[in-house]
């Protein structure tokens, strides 16, 4: 019964009446400014965390974990080297592989282009070019006349299957007039769209012994690609394949590689936090304010109440309620709203682009061509709590101030 009653006196209080209209404004700000803090930091978390598994996914597929090298920069007891590799634990497969830059042309145009010799047999077992190429086939990438090309590379120089691409290297012939160009043309046999900008407008795929010929490296490759069973266990596999070669090379894992981008983006996802943390912060203080305005205004009601018999306890929980209802309805109505938008943010941004006929997420920039969200549970949970906890501690020192209120003081200046 007395619950009912702080309950229904904290509800009347929240539903101001037209002398009291200010402060009811003053609480509607403050619940709109936890919902959108609430909904913000769920989006841009999402958003942070879909970005760095998109990136990792695509990274990873097209690169191994671990890249050895050999101290001369040129591996020529490859395959027995891979052989040994293969039996260290957690090593799934070990690729030959051949790297190295070009110029591509074709139609008049020109641009850089990062050339990978691979075997056909490596390609296949690698899901994210064999299950991405978007036209041709892997079937007719053999011979020493084929290579495969991104979709953006294909797109910038006009090319289609089967048309020719010239690949110029900067290392060159020696001849009797001095260095020159090393130039050759090769057939698009198909074209692959990975997702991820830089794949797919600069790497071209060749198969290895083409590759080898090309670059003057006849049973030789420039490293071995390496691919483990656990990613994040790359730093001690590492040190096990080095002692396994002998304690010769260089071996490099996947975060030394990537260590600048990867570092870059935790700490964007880092400052991103916590300036979204101050929205929640500031709708904070003002439930502290209206409360406190709210307290002033109903001093009379207080001392009636105490005088008819209500306790400090009962008048405290009363503000309590009202206070504490505002950061719960707008912490849950930013947590519905946050999850909505970041299961549906990359049909939101395709509208937004149909409307405003501008670019939101530029595949140039981002190096992703979509917009990806990943909702981690614990963080959606540390965010909803930590709105929740704020709302709360927000209404403590209001609501203090109201259980302490002298319903003699308050009665005598009415």
């Amino acid at each position: 019964m007395i619950k009912a009653f702080e309950w229904m006196v904290a509800m009347r209080y929240l539903r101001a009446r037209r002398q009291e209209g200010f402060i009811s404004v003053i609480a509607w700000f403050s619940l709109l400014g936890i919902m959108l803090g609430v909904a913000t930091l769920i989006i841009v978390m999402s958003v942070m965390n879909g970005f760095r598994q998109e990136l990792l996914t695509r990274i990873l597929g097209v690169n191994g974990h671990l890249s050895v090298y050999s101290d001369t920069h040129i591996l020529k007891d490859y395959e027995n080297l891979a052989a040994k590799i293969s039996q260290t634990e957690g090593v799934i497969k070990v690729t030959p592989i051949i790297e190295g830059q070009v110029m591509a042309s074709a139609n008049g145009q020109a641009t850089g282009a990062m050339v990978r010799g691979m075997r056909l047999i490596d390609i296949k077992r690698r899901p994210i070019l064999a299950d991405n190429i978007k036209k041709g086939g892997l079937e007719d990438f053999k011979g020493s006349d084929k290579v495969l090309i991104g979709t953006r590379l294909a797109r910038n120089l006009s090319l289609r299957i089967g048309d020719k691409i010239t690949l110029i290297s900067p290392k060159g012939n020696m001849t009797a007039f001095g260095t020159v160009p090393r130039m050759k043309a090769y057939r698009i046999a198909a074209v692959f769209n990975v997702g991820m900008h830089e794949y797919d407008s600069s790497f071209i795929f060749m198969p290895l012994p083409t590759a080898q010929k090309y670059f003057k490296l006849l049973k030789a490759v420039n490293y071995l690609d390496v691919v483990i069973a656990h990613p994040d266990e790359a730093r001690q596999r590492g040190r096990e394949v080095w002692r396994k070669i002998g304690r010769q090379g260089r071996i490099y894992d996947w975060q030394q590689t990537n260590s600048s981008f990867f570092n870059a983006i935790q700490v964007e996802r880092n400052v991103m936090f916590l300036i979204l943390t101050l929205i929640i912060v500031v709708a904070a203080f003002n439930i502290i304010s209206s409360l406190i305005m709210l307290v002033k205004d109903k001093g009379r009601d207080i001392a009636i109440l105490r005088t008819m018999g209500a306790t400090r306890g009962m008048i405290m929980r009363i503000f309590l309620i009202s206070g504490a209802s505002v950061g719960v309805i707008g912490t849950l109505a930013g947590f519905a709203l946050g999850l909505a938008f970041a299961e549906n943010i990359e049909m939101i941004r395709q509208w937004i682009q149909g409307l405003t006929g501008t670019d939101l997420f530029a595949a140039e920039i981002y190096f992703l061509s979509q917009l990806p969200a990943v909702v981690d549970p614990t963080e959606v949970t540390y965010v909803v709590l930590m709105g929740l906890g704020l709302s709360f501690l927000a209404t403590i020192y209001p609501s203090w101030r109201a259980a302490r209120l002298d319903p003699v003081e308050a009665l005598r200046y009415e």
